[in-house]
Order: structure tokens, then C-alpha cells, then sequence
């Protein structure tokens, strides 16, 4: 099958035709031609659309698809669904199933499961059985297995012990170790981010000095374990310098944690991390409302912490940015506040949020966070925009103002539902078939 795409802008810091307007001719899920005024193949489809922006295919580096064992909160096929119409072409998926993707068959199901859908589905694996925190699961086996990374998920690791060997225990296979920071001891019964609205609202608050100290600690013992200087995450290029993340920070949501990863950067320690794209938007004061869609872990913290995290991702300490897309059914979420689970979807509405709430990045720089930091950090290969490569591309219009009134997801849990946003993905190809998002 043929795909035209016609006077697309390319934002692709890796294509030489980054910045440029183009066509850019696909053929049996390769870019055969880019150029200008491209004759149109027989048979072939054209894509053309105002203000058509392409780019390498996005990818988001945590998503809860609750498949096996929560499947009326959200399936494998109905998460492909959404992830594709929020432009995704890449999804990693967390191991908070029933069961656990703790052994070959639960990894094996979910992959089977992911055959045939719209976009490419990358398992998480658990580190400890359960993702219980006690014993570890045959990490080699499952790496074998085809898990990209190994975390416990939307469960923090809080056993300093079982971090460090985990760490070692990858070394050999080059694997990556994700950890959610959460000290759980201070954080229990917590509903909100500690500060001045926790006590006007009468709420139990969830401290940032909890994530803090799990952020110090792993970085610590991440460089006991590997030596400091012993090969650095470079977060001023595009290359791995020498070797990519041995340890991953999922959802970071304070000032001070991303000062302790720029600093950890600096000395030369190979770590990464990653912000939800709700924690941009929102601050504490949000929950003035008691909305529960608002209600995620970690929660929503101060301006401050806001505006940190974009300086963060400004100067590269940030390197990605995801979902964190945690469908709840309204059973889970129609509650009194202090009773509601926390989380949000996210799939659809992520480069929205971005754009629509943008502090001052360029469109390269949001595009680079869902691209090659991202693809880099899961050890996927490289994808750009050149004669002779794979056709795993995102199309998406940044100015394109619309309303997020329907999801494809089974729960509704969004924050953004009825809001007007701006910046919405057309569609994608992938596998050599366009899927048109509107």
C-alpha cells in the first residue's frame, strides 16, 4: 500500500529535513521519497490536511491497561484504541494486572494480546513477585521474555535492599530499573499534596519530602552500585554518552526532585525521568473543587513544583513526558473524595495539555520528549524521518483548537473532559496503514 503525505511541516531533530515542508511518499511501511511536489503513485492515499505537522512516532512510557483481571476499567484493545487517537504509535505498559506480570505466560498473554493493534505494545515486567515487595521474579527469564523494563509499577519499591540488587542484577543485560519515588511510610491516608490547601480543604496531605527521599536514596545507591562517573546519560544530545539509564524516576512531581536528578546528571550517574502530562496543568488549588478526576498519585503539588518541572524539561533534566494513564471505572471514582482511587486517563489528551498549557518550550522540544528521549530510554531503535525507514509517524496539527467530549477509553476519569484544548494529533502510521484520528 501507498501513502502520500502532502506539504507536511517535518519537526524531527534527527531528519535532515527537519523545519521543512515536504511530501513524504510511503511504500510497504517504508519512506521511499521525501521531497517537494512528489507525483502521486497510482492507487496511492493521500493525506493532506492545514497546518499538517509530521513527526517520529510518539511514545508513552507509562500506561495502566488493567488487562488481564480489570478488563471493565480498560482492555488491551480499547488502551490500542485511545493510545492511537492521542497519536501513539509506542506504549509501555505497567505490570498492575491480576495477575501481575510477574512470569512468561502473563507476559506472553498481554503480547498476544497486542498483536494486531494499532499501535506497538511494550511490556513492563515486575521486580518483585506480586509487585508485592518481598521476592523477585526471574528477571532474566522475562527479559528474554521480551519485557522492555522491569518496575512494580504503580506499587513504589521501598526495600533499599531489593533496589540495589535489582540494580545489579541488570547490570549484565544492560536492563532498566523504573521506580515510582514514594516513601509510603509518610503518605499514608493521604489524599492531596501537603501544604496550604491540604489544611483549608481539611485533607490528610501526601508530603513532596516522601518522594524526595526515595529520589536521594536511589540515587544514591545507584551510584554505589555503578560508581560515580561510570557512564552518563548525555541530556544535551540526542546520542546515549556512553550507555543509556540504568535507573528510571516515573512521575516526578517536585522542585526539589528534579534538582536532585539535574545534579545526578552533572556528576555523571545514568539516570532518567519522566513527568505526567497532568502535572503540568494542575496545582494543589485545583482540588478546591473536590473533583476526584483530579485526584492522582503523585498528586497534584504546588506552582512552584509546577514551574519547576517545566524548567526541567526546558534544560533537559526532564527527559520525557507520559500519560500516566490510569483508567478507574465511575464505581471507582463517583465517591466522596477521601474514599475515590486515585488516577486519570491520559492517552488522548497528553499533546494537548502539553501545548495547550506550554510555558515557553518550542514545538521540537514537546515533540523530542515523546520521541527520541523516550525511544532511548526503553532501548527501542531509532525512528526518524529519512528515505529508507520505517513509517512509525505521527501527524498532528499543534494549533488545532477542539473539545474533549469523547473517549475510547472505557472509563472517563479525565481531568479534561469538556475542556477546549489545543493541539490534537490527525493520525498515525503505523505498520504501513494510516489511522485517521478525526
Amino acid at each position: 500500500m501507498q501513502l502520500l503525505i502532502r506539504a507536511a511541516h517535518i519537526v524531527d531533530a534527527a531528519s535532515s529535513a527537519d523545519g521543512q515542508v515536504c511530501d513524504v511518499l510511503i511504500e510497504n511501511g517504508l519512506i521511499q521519497q521525501i521531497g517537494t511536489d512528489i507525483t502521486t503513485p497510482d492507487n496511492a492515499r493521500i493525506i493532506e490536511e492545514p497546518n499538517l505537522h509530521v513527526s517520529p512516532g510518539w511514545v508513552d512510557l507509562r500506561v495502566l491497561a488493567q488487562d488481564p483481571g480489570f478488563e471493565h476499567k480498560e482492555d488491551i484493545t480499547s488502551v490500542c484504541r485511545a493510545a492511537a487517537a492521542g497519536g501513539f504509535t509506542d506504549i509501555a505498559l505497567l505490570p498492575n494486572t491480576q495477575p501481575v506480570v510477574d512470569t512468561k505466560g502473563t507476559l506472553g498473554y498481554v503480547r498476544r494480546m497486542a498483536e494486531g493493534q494499532p499501535v506497538s505494545v511494550h511490556v513492563i515486567a515486575a521486580i518483585t513477585k506480586k509487585a508485592a515487595g518481598e521476592d523477585f521474579t526471574d528477571m532474566i527469564d522475562l527479559h528474554h521474555g521480551g519485557a522492555v523494563a522491569f518496575s512494580d509499577g504503580s506499587h513504589p519499591l521501598q526495600n533499599p535492599d531489593l533496589l540495589l540488587k535489582t540494580l545489579q542484577y541488570l547490570q549484565p543485560i544492560g536492563g532498566l530499573l523504573i521506580n515510582r519515588p514514594e516513601e509510603q511510610m509518610l503518605t499514608r491516608f493521604g489524599q492531596m499534596h501537603e501544604g496550604v490547601q491540604s489544611t483549608l480543604l481539611g485533607m490528610k496531605g501526601i508530603p513532596a519530602i516522601a518522594e524526595e527521599l526515595i529520589v536521594e536514596r536511589d540515587l544514591r545507591l545507584l551510584g554505589y552500585t555503578l560508581g560515580e562517573g561510570h557512564g552518563a546519560w548525555d541530556s544535551d544530545s540526542s546520542a546515549l554518552s556512553p550507555q543509556p539509564p540504568a535507573l528510571h524516576f516515573s512521575t516526578i512531581s517536585s522542585a526539589r526532585s528534579v534538582e536532585l536528578i539535574r545534579q545526578a546528571k552533572q556528576r555523571g550517574l545514568p539516570v532518567s525521568c519522566d513527568v505526567a502530562a497532568h502535572q503540568l496543568v494542575f496545582d494543589d488549588s485545583a482540588l478546591a473543587s473536590f473533583d476526584t478526576n483530579l485526584k492522582v498519585n503523585p498528586p497534584f503539588r504546588s506552582a512552584d513544583d509546577v514551574a519547576a518541572l517545566w524548567q526541567g524539561l526546558a534544560d533537559g533534566t526532564i527527559d520525557a513526558i507520559v500519560s500516566d494513564h490510569t483508567p478507574q471505572d465511575a464505581e471507582s471514582k463517583n465517591l466522596e473524595f477521601d474514599q475515590a482511587e486515585f488516577g486519570a486517563t491520559g492517552l488522548e489528551t497528553l499533546f494537548a495539555a502539553v501545548v495547550t498549557y506550554n510555558t515557553g518550550l518550542s514545538l521540537g522540544q514537546i515533540i523530542e520528549k515523546l520521541t527520541i528521549r523516550a525511544r532511548q530510554i526503553l532501548r527501542l531503535p531509532t525512528i526518524s524521518i529519512a528515505e529508507g525507514q520505517s513509517a512509525s509517524l505521527t501527524l498532528f496539527d499543534p494549533a488545532k483548537q477542539w473539545t474533549f467530549d469523547r473517549s475510547l477509553s472505557k472509563s472517563k476519569n479525565s481531568p479534561f473532559l469538556g475542556q477546549t484544548l489545543t493541539g490534537r494529533a490527525i493520525g498515525t502510521v503505523y505498520q504501513g496503514q494510516f489511522h485517521h484520528v478525526l
